[in-house]
């Protein structure tokens, strides 16, 4: 580009040269640097039970449903007629349909007029608080809404005066994790990521005009698959922001994903604005509620015991056993056996000069570990306790 500016400037006709400078300019005005892709328009959002009319825009309930969300997937139509009974409807292309009137959906595509309205559905109270009061204590409110219009709505009366955005979007895996214009978005689509950047940046700058701009900071979660793409997105839409991305551990074990690492954690970028800093802590974060629980110790290893609400005892074989803990030096002593599911543990002898480890949730309830015994385990001539286990 340097190289076609000297050129131009070389040019002696002063008026050839305003006229190439004018021309060169109108092509490289319109030119997008850093993330390219397409913004998919329009995108739709069903209404249920907004009134049909003539004129309206719907969509058509698939075959033998009456659920909202399930749609027979030829689009949006136009109501020419509406009748208690039945509708006539027409598409773009002209092609028209006559359809049961009960099995429409109102319709509005991204660009049209909608008034939303927000209407309570029930309310917790606050201690302190009477009846239909807070006692001017602050509050917390549960939109449930499409996102984009939920933003919109929040904008007539928060524009400028939020603090802190925290969004966790549909991380575009490819399994069916999320829907643009009311279809879902597979990995098989070759537009698979420019409709998640567009679906993403129309509501980023939604959230630009609600955050603060004198002080406040966007969290916005994402994993691997749209990490890179969501980077470029919010530097551009941002552009006055500092960004950085954090790490988060989300399964210090791993998910095992055959063939490939297994997967420990996600990314978080934090965009602040103004004046908004990072507070200096004197814990690295990895430390906290990591520990399993013992008969009134708090020892345990990172990861080793299993979390998720299925991994109750007896859920998997040989994965409920002690393991003993010098008290005097923290070490592993040994590895007790597993415990037969009618087995209670708290008539198992514990060596002496050792504490009990077991799988317990921060609720005292019996869970799993993530690593299996050998049923040999068991007294200081056993093997080694890092021998005596094995991952599940």
């Amino acid at each position: 580009m340097a190289h076609i500016d000297n050129l131009i400037e070389a040019i002696k006709d002063p008026q050839l040269r305003a006229a190439l400078r004018a021309e060169y300019d109108k092509v490289t005005k319109n030119r997008r640097l850093g993330l390219v892709f397409d913004r998919h328009m329009p995108e739709s959002v069903a209404l249920p039970g907004f009134a049909i009319r003539d004129g309206e825009k719907v969509q058509v309930l698939a075959d033998g449903t009456d659920d909202p969300t399930k749609l027979d997937a030829t689009g949006v139509w136009t109501v020419t007629k509406f009748g208690p009974e039945t509708a006539l409807l027409r598409d773009g292309s002209g092609e028209t349909r006559e359809v049961k009137a009960d099995q429409l959906v109102a319709t509005r595509e991204f660009g049209d007029p909608i008034y939303p309205g927000l209407v309570s559905t029930g309310r917790i109270l606050r201690g302190g608080g009477t009846d239909g009061e807070d006692g001017g204590k602050p509050f917390h409110t549960v939109i449930n809404a499409e996102n984009y219009h939920a933003l919109e709505t929040l904008l007539f009366a928060y524009e400028g005066q939020v603090d802190a955005i925290y969004i966790d979007p549909p991380y575009n895996t490819g399994a069916r994790d999320w829907k643009y214009n009311n279809d879902y978005v597979d990995d098989a689509d070759p537009y698979r990521h420019s409709k998640w950047l567009s679906f993403m940046e129309k509501r980023l700058r939604l959230a630009k005009k609600l955050l603060n701009p004198s002080r406040s900071v966007l969290i916005v979660t994402i994993d691997e698959k749209e990490y890179l793409r969501l980077g470029l997105l919010l530097e551009q839409t941002f552009p006055a922001a500092t960004i950085q991305m954090v790490t988060s551990v989300i399964s210090a074990k791993g998910a095992v994903r055959p063939g490939r690492f297994s997967r420990v954690e996600e990314y978080l970028f934090f965009l602040t604005q103004g004046d908004a800093q990072l507070t200096p802590q004197s814990t690295n974060m990895l430390d906290l509620d990591r520990v399993a629980r013992t008969e009134g110790a708090p020892i345990e290893w990172l990861g080793l015991r299993r979390r998720e609400p299925s991994s109750k005892r007896g859920a998997r074989p040989n994965q409920f056993f002690p393991i003993y803990v010098d008290e005097q030096t923290g070490r592993i002593h040994s590895v007790g056996p597993a415990l037969d599911d009618d087995v209670d543990r708290h008539g198992v002898a514990i060596p002496a000069g050792t504490v009990a480890v077991w799988p317990l949730d921060s609720r005292g309830r019996e869970t799993l570990w993530g690593l299996t015994a050998h049923r040999s385990c068991g007294g200081r001539s056993s093997p080694p306790a890092t021998r005596s286990m094995r991952r599940r």
